[in-house]
């Protein structure tokens, strides 16, 4: 049985009322069923939901909050949450917006206002990248966090040092509601220790997204320590390392289900503790530029039509950076002067944060995208690919992730380059 303190025994015995008794005995329960033996106080200045969609069939997840809200018992932390699952501007046909609107987040609005009422940072904090310092939501190392997002759980751990568990949603509001999380796994020093030694053996820079997808299917919710990838991103975590990571770690999480990793001189874990960090019973991972392609020619393609041309296209899952989006506008206007385009050729979306899209509209790149026919949005593809009627239309990306839970088909960032500027497969 779970040891608690004064505090936290009072909570559960109902001193703060019967709704947060209900909630400190779910995190009890939870806490049990994987070994912990103790609360842990969360640390960090804000928290971050996963739930972010108004989907007419999460009625018990508005109840729950609605029970909150009564209860005068919003969260301990402002929050952040992922994106917006609706978009005017991203395009869909009249089917799909009734399809949208009317049956699938019918309650989008109505969970907002809950959300506002409940603690959110502000009204436009949706993204799946709450890290970015246009957010304004990255924790310290060492902090104690209690989020859900697979995305962001596993860059706070492994860039930032932070200690979070891969919880399920609305888990994530009730550890901040109550200010405590069950302390085991990815909390505790044993839990962040490397089981799988992965070898970076390639002759060129990997695919951030190609080779956490590798990872994360190989080692699944393990720790990976990797070795040979700062020959790629150096030994400091500048933008663009962390840009490599975020989009690495994102594949690690969905393709498997990692939580943590750490690279050789490079993530504070392993700059600080090196190889001690790693089990001695650990096992080996080779990876090399045949490996990757191995990995790629497996994946399935569940297109009907595996010949059809692309309709659409998904770049920034998870959303992109600031860096990412001027990156991308310079490629793009490349590619269209190579190839005599003055368009792009499918209709491409390239997702940020609100926050990071604002930054972006104060630079000349914005203007300079916008004439290129790249539209820019806030929505999370994962949210438009689950309608029925996306999920038969051929949409392309370089997201491992977004490919993993929906029929969007993965291409390389140099594949899709070609794709959405000069045509063709």
């Amino acid at each position: 049985m779970m040891k608690l303190t004064e505090e936290q025994q009072a909570i559960l015995d109902g001193a703060q009322g019967e709704t947060l008794a209900k909630v400190m005995k779910t995190l009890v329960m939870f806490g049990e069923a994987f070994g912990a033996e103790k609360m842990v106080p969360v640390t960090s200045e804000y928290n971050h939901l996963v739930t972010s969609f108004g989907l007419k069939l999460l009625g018990p997840v508005y109840e729950l909050m609605d029970q909150l809200l009564e209860a005068g018992a919003p969260s301990k932390q402002k929050f952040s949450v992922d994106p917006r699952p609706l978009d005017p501007n991203v395009p869909a046909n009249f089917l799909q917006k009734v399809i949208f609107n009317h049956f699938m987040y019918s309650k989008q609005d109505f969970y907002e206002e809950q959300l506002q009422k409940l603690g959110l940072m502000d009204k436009d904090a949706f993204t799946c990248t709450c890290y970015m310092d246009e957010v304004g939501n990255k924790p310290k190392k060492g902090e104690v966090l209690s989020w859900a997002e697979s995305s962001a759980v596993v860059y706070a751990n492994s860039v930032l040092g932070a200690r979070c568990n891969r919880n399920s949603g609305i888990m994530d509001i009730m550890g901040s509601v109550v200010g405590f999380v069950p302390y085991f796994g990815l909390l505790t020093d044993e839990g962040r220790k490397a089981s799988w030694i992965v070898e970076i053996k390639t002759e060129k820079k990997p695919e951030a997204q190609l080779l956490g997808s590798a990872i994360g299917m190989k080692v699944m919710e393990d720790v990976p320590y990797v070795k040979g990838l700062d020959k790629w991103l150096g030994t400091e975590l500048d933008d663009a390392a962390c840009t490599y990571l975020k989009d690495f770690g994102a594949a690690t999480a969905s393709n498997g289900a990692v939580g943590l990793y750490h690279i050789e001189n490079l993530t504070p874990e392993a700059k600080e503790s090196g190889e001690t960090l790693i089990k001695e019973d650990a096992k080996v991972y080779v990876i090399d530029d045949a490996e990757l392609e191995r990995v790629k020619s497996n994946y399935p393609v569940i297109w009907k039509d595996k010949d059809a041309t692309p309709k659409l296209c998904f770049m920034g899952c998870p959303h992109m950076s600031l860096q990412q989006l001027k990156d991308w506008t310079e490629r793009v206007e490349a590619g269209l002067k190579e190839s005599g385009n003055s368009k792009v050729v499918i209709p491409t979306v390239f997702t940020a944060s609100p926050a990071v899209l604002a930054e972006f509209e104060k630079t000349d790149f914005a203007a300079r995208l916008k004439a290129t026919g790249v539209i820019t949005s806030y929505i999370c593809p994962l949210m438009y690919m689950n309608n029925p009627l996306s999920a038969k239309m051929p949409v392309i990306t370089s997201s491992n992730k977004l490919r993993t839970y929906t029929s969007a088909r993965y291409y390389t960032d140099d594949e899709i380059l070609a794709q959405i500027t000069k045509g063709g497969r």
